[in-house]
């Protein structure tokens, strides 16, 4: 008999030390919603040991903007490493279709990359 996959978020992430290629654990990720004029937080959470959010913000998101917003600068002080970027932002898109929204960052301290994963 295997373990229950414990629920997620319709919005998940996953951070990637590209530098070491190793998961970054430890990173605080917010979730911010856009109201029509301006962004408001969600919820809060931080990376996994294995670079993982798999709960941030409720099950179930209307359609709209969101952004999530990692802090990358403490994260990189904290492992005394000089970045470019104090901070990463990710607008992101959550249609009225259902499906779950992962967003995963490739970190380095002068370049990021993303993509839409599943």
């Amino acid at each position: 008999m295997s373990a229950a996959t414990p629920p997620v978020s319709r919005v998940t992430t996953h951070v990637l030390d590209a530098t070491s290629g190793r998961p970054a654990e430890g990173v605080a990720v917010e979730l911010l919603a856009f109201d029509g004029v301006s962004w408001r937080s969600v919820d809060t959470a931080a990376t996994d040991a294995d670079g993982r959010v798999t709960r941030i913000g409720p099950d179930e998101l209307p359609a709209g903007d969101y952004r999530l917003r990692f802090e990358t600068g403490a994260w990189f002080a904290e492992h005394g490493v000089d970045t470019f970027y104090p901070e990463v932002v990710l607008t992101i898109t959550v249609n009225d279709d259902g499906r779950h929204v992962h967003a995963p960052l490739l970190l380095s301290p002068f370049a990021y990359s993303t993509y839409r994963g599943s």
